[in-house]
């Protein structure tokens, strides 16, 4: 019978170019999980439909790069914040400009809308955080207490009070109803990126740059717990909506958390880089990420997701006394927030008001309506999602369809599973099964040269070898059985060549390690090197990547020709490492070539800097040839494409 086809935990749902220039700001639609805004260095705001290909809207007015943008909660209106330091807020359902907010003398950092009233708050880089009311167009508090730039803000969700996160390391809670601050959260020892309310408790999580996430509790303003040792810093936090847990976006995986005790409940690799921005609909978890102008959205079916219950041999928990176990994770432990009470009284919602009293008598806003538009570029699907005065619920509607998941990519395909096979299937008819093909990026520009075969880094078969090869050829298929000896010395014909292979490299890596362990690490790469194995390179390569302080000027000269190869290599983790080295090369040293070369030369003799303009000399023919390769590959698509448009720009001053 048909092998049945397992599908993935997670998988990437599709890629966009979301805009003429860079990507500066996202944000997903949290209570439908489908919308998603951006905003770009093209000074516009783009609304997509998650996996799907064209843009839905184009908002245009703002006159410097869009560096925030947010929905609010029934995903009617938007605010974007400029580069400017200045805010405009539209009306989707109407396709309007709605209101434009000025006041913050830098960039605007983070934005959030009230979740009953039409309030938004704004945080800038002027360290000032405003609260203004939509309606009147005006100011209405204005909170002063960080010293650095304001990088997130949150409402608490009965709306009394508000969380702010700052580059001073600090965490600080408003009393919307005292215009004052409750409370200050110290603890962190970088800057704090994210803040995020329970959604039901009296509880804050915080996630910082210091690679920590920190859980206060808001009734006693004290930390509960801290979770430690995050692969990166900590940049996208949300609670699950029922609260039984917290999902921290890291660097290429998302990690599930519980907090009293801390602890961590499950780990899922997926390959989205830095996520941006998560929310969850119909049990799964969307996560969005970009990178130049480039937006990726992936997809984890939490489902087959652990997020709660207790960790096996958990050592903080089992040495607890009865008394002390923390409560069933759905089990408040704390107050829980009164809604919808809030601070601030709702008022009237603006989309009902009347068409006067929706634009502003000024010829000030008369002026912000002729200069902001809304180009509605795909008319069908606007209408189909915002419908205007229409009280049938809206498309896509909050409980939509789960995005289908692809099936495993170690797993049979479906149509070779659904293939009958003679000796067992011969009287049971299998069904003739297609797996859909995967969404392709959707682009603008012309499609790229095909890129060439490119063998991925993780795989759990051998690349171009096939179970078939090994067997003896059967032209009859009902004499299609094998005796076992026959078959294990098919599969035995390259074992002793495999051995020997794998024997000489660990001799090769036990050769460098014994030059590093008596020498420096520059003597070890020129060992490595001189072996001429560029597999021994890799190994070597991915432990220096790791420390940067043990790269020098001589050890790029030794390491750029090899990174040449690297990146012309068909093995993929080949081309990742090289990029890696390539990267940290750039960032660290070619401001001081470029300012060495620049330099005049110096009177007198100077052995020393005669040895370093050398050095720098070759480094800098170095890059020059990289570059054309850099430059060659940087229109490939997918992964690869956007390291070797990063390492493009990073090089720009090369030309």
């Amino acid at each position: 019978m048909a092998t049945p086809v397992v599908t993935k935990t997670a998988w990437k749902l599709q890629e966009i170019v979301a805009h003429a220039s860079n990507v500066s700001s996202l944000v997903l639609g949290k209570a439908s999980g489908r919308l998603l805004a951006t905003g770009g260095d093209d000074c516009r705001v783009n609304l997509w439909s998650i996996n799907k290909p064209n843009c839905i809207m184009s908002l245009t007015g703002h006159t410097s790069p869009v560096e925030s943008v947010r929905l609010n909660t029934p995903e009617e209106l938007i605010v974007a914040g400029s580069q400017s330091g200045s805010i405009r807020v539209w009306d989707l359902e109407a396709a309007k400009i709605l209101r434009t907010l000025m006041g913050h003398k830098a960039n605007i950092c983070s934005l959030d809308f009230h979740p009953y009233g039409e309030f938004v708050a704004s945080g800038s880089q002027d360290t000032n955080i405003k609260l203004w009311d939509i309606r009147r167009k005006g100011c209405v508090f204005r909170y002063r207490g960080h010293s650095q730039a304001v990088r997130c803000l949150r409402f608490s969700p009965d709306g009394k009070w508000l969380a702010s996160a700052a580059d001073d390391h600090t965490v600080k809670l408003w009393d919307l109803t005292a215009g004052k601050m409750m409370s200050e959260f110290p603890g962190h020892t970088g800057p704090v990126n994210v803040v995020e309310f329970h959604p039901n408790e009296y509880l804050l999580a915080s996630g910082s740059s210091d690679r920590t996430i920190r859980f206060w509790d808001l009734e006693k303003f004290q930390v509960v717990s801290c979770i430690e040792g995050e692969p990166g810093p900590v940049r996208s936090v949300l609670f699950n909506p029922d609260g039984c847990c917290l999902y921290s976006g890291c660097q290429d995986s998302l990690r599930v958390y519980g907090w009293e005790p801390e602890r961590c409940f499950d780990v899922v690799l997926v390959s989205w880089g830095k996520v941006a921005d998560l929310a969850v609909c119909n049990d799964q978890l969307i996560g969005v990420a970009f990178s130049q102008s480039n937006v990726s959205s992936y997809v984890v079916d939490l489902t087959r997701v652990t997020r709660t219950g207790t960790v096996a041999q958990d050592p903080v928990q089992d040495s607890w006394p009865p008394a002390q176990q923390p409560a069933h994770p759905s089990a408040p432990l704390r107050r829980i927030y009164e809604r919808p009470s809030t601070a601030c009284s709702k008022p009237q919602r603006v989309k009902q008001n009347s068409e006067s009293e929706r634009r502003s008598p000024s010829s000030e806003d008369d002026r912000d309506e002729r200069e902001s538009r809304a180009e509605i570029q795909n008319a069908e699907e606007y209408n189909e999602i915002f419908q205007p005065k229409n009280s049938i619920s809206r498309t896509p509607p909050r409980r939509s369809e789960p995005f289908p998941a692809p099936p495993e990519d170690d797993m049979v395909s479906a149509k070779e599973a659904a293939k009958p096979n003679p000796a067992t299937d011969s009287q049971f008819p299998v069904p003739n099964l297609e797996v859909p093909p995967r969404p392709p990026a959707v682009t603008s520009t012309p499609a790229p040269k095909a890129e060439p075969t490119i063998i991925p880094a993780t795989r759990n078969e051998p690349i171009g070898l096939k179970a078939s090869d090994f067997l003896p050829a059967v032209k009859i298929p009902q004499q299609a059985e094998l005796v076992d000896e026959d078959a294990m010395s098919q599969i035995r014909k390259g074992h002793d060549t495999m051995c020997v292979v794998l024997t000489s490299r660990h001799k090769n890596l036990d050769t460098v390690r014994a030059v590093w362990t008596t020498g420096d690490i520059k003597t070890s790469v020129d060992s490595a090197v001189a072996i001429n194995d560029l597999s021994v390179v890799v190994d070597l390569l991915n432990i220096v990547n790791q420390k940067a302080s043990l790269w020098k000027l001589d050890l790029c000269t030794t390491v750029l020709p090899q990174i040449e190869k690297l990146l012309q290599s068909k093995y993929e983790s080949y081309v990742q490492t090289g990029c890696t080295s390539l990267k940290l090369i750039l960032q660290r040293f070619l401001p001081l070539i470029t300012d060495i070369l620049a330099a005049p030369p110096s009177v007198g003799v100077d052995i020393s800097r005669e040895e370093r303009l050398h050095k720098c000399r070759l480094c800098y023919k170095q890059l020059k040839s990289i570059s054309g390769l850099v430059k060659s590959k940087s229109g490939l698509s997918g992964r690869h494409g956007s390291a070797f448009r990063e390492l493009h720009l990073l090089m720009a001053s090369l030309d």
